[in-house]
């Protein structure tokens, strides 16, 4: 659309500049027939008269060029410079009105109406970006508060063993908080950043997802909890076994965290050229509302839990979820458990 307007405003720029040429010529040929006749051959009065024309017509033609450049091109120049001089300056509230409609667009109004989605993203991306400086210094803080707090109590002399040594668990509680946090900012921030990339390592993906779950079973059964697993043989993709790590830890972990009665179950099928894997549990579940924001950066839709996470864990998922080019999904009933779904091509280099 936006080339074939360009080539149709280009054509009718060409015909009106022969136009006009050919009006100029035709013009001075009827006048120097006019001044022949006029003044019986006297090539000096023509050659004086023919001048006269021509830089009459000439002065006609700049006025018209002069108006024409200043209303088409140096009105269009003077604001698409203001507008973009408020944006290089911070104010991403800049935006162009474009006059004409879409069908009549010229290269200056396609100028326009990118610099204003252009604006337009830098205003969300600043949002976002103030929002997360804002949550980082809100959760920083409250960890920070507490050691802070208990460490000034443990220099009181009076204190017995007993409390010293629960003071003491609470430090240390606070301080793997503010590592976890600090840790999930950094994967964060390099995901975001494409500092890193997925692996082009072929993984057997039915061996890692048993090994992490492994992992999981001292703390499903201290909570008397049911696990439940059904992997099909020697599901491969090619991924980065880190990054996947990732995954199945922060949706284990949550699974288990708030599960307190029933079980877990995980499955891994290979389904028509996709690894599938789905982690089932029957804790608190979610209500639709906060499936929306759950992949959110410090989106936490359970409150009662905010101690043991800082709303990073899901949206790092997410992450690694799309740079593996895979998709995620939720599916949960507040009360009643909640499914997370994850597909992932397999045997792809990603």
């Amino acid at each position: 659309m936006n080339e074939k307007n360009s080539r149709r405003a280009s054509v009718i720029g060409t015909l009106l500049f022969f136009i006009t040429i050919g009006v100029i010529v035709s013009s001075a040929i009827v006048i120097y027939d006019a001044v022949e006749d006029a003044c019986d051959g006297n090539r000096a009065v023509i050659a004086g008269v023919i001048l006269a024309v021509i830089i009459v017509l000439s002065a006609v033609c700049t006025i018209i060029d002069v108006i024409r450049r200043r209303l088409t091109i140096d009105k269009p120049v003077q604001r698409i410079l203001e507008a973009t001089n408020k944006i290089a300056a911070g104010d991403f509230s800049a935006r162009l009105e474009i006059t004409h409609r879409v069908s009549r667009y010229d290269e200056f109004d396609y100028i326009m109406e990118n610099l204003n989605k252009m604006a337009a993203e830098l205003s969300r991306t600043e949002v976002l970006h103030t929002d997360f400086i804002s949550n980082v210094s809100h959760e920083i803080k409250t960890p920070l508060a507490v050691i802070q707090n208990y460490a000034a109590s443990l220099q009181n002399k009076n204190l017995d063993e007993a409390t010293r040594n629960k003071y003491a668990q609470t430090l240390e509680s606070a301080a793997k908080r503010l590592t976890a946090l600090i840790t999930n900012i950094l994967k964060l921030n390099k995901l975001e950043n494409q500092e890193i990339k997925p692996g082009n390592e072929l993984i057997n993906l039915t061996e890692a997802l048993a090994e992490t779950v492994l992992g999981y079973e001292d703390l499903i059964e201290s909570k008397g909890l049911e696990l439940d697993c059904d992997f099909d043989d020697d599901v491969k993709i090619y991924s980065s076994p880190a990054y996947l790590e990732i995954v199945w830890n922060n949706l284990l972990s949550n699974a288990v965290k708030f599960t307190d009665s029933g079980k877990i179950s995980i499955s891994l099928k290979n389904e028509n050229g996709h690894a599938v894997v789905k982690i089932t549990d029957t804790g608190c579940g979610i209500t639709a509302e906060t499936g929306k924001h759950i992949f959110e950066k410090f989106y936490q839709g359970d409150t009662s839990h905010s101690q043991e996470g800082n709303g990073l864990g899901l949206a790092l998922v997410k992450k690694v979820i799309d740079i593996n080019g895979g998709t995620i999904d939720v599916n949960s009933e507040a009360g009643k458990g909640t499914t997370f779904t994850i597909r992932l091509k397999t045997g792809v280099r990603q």
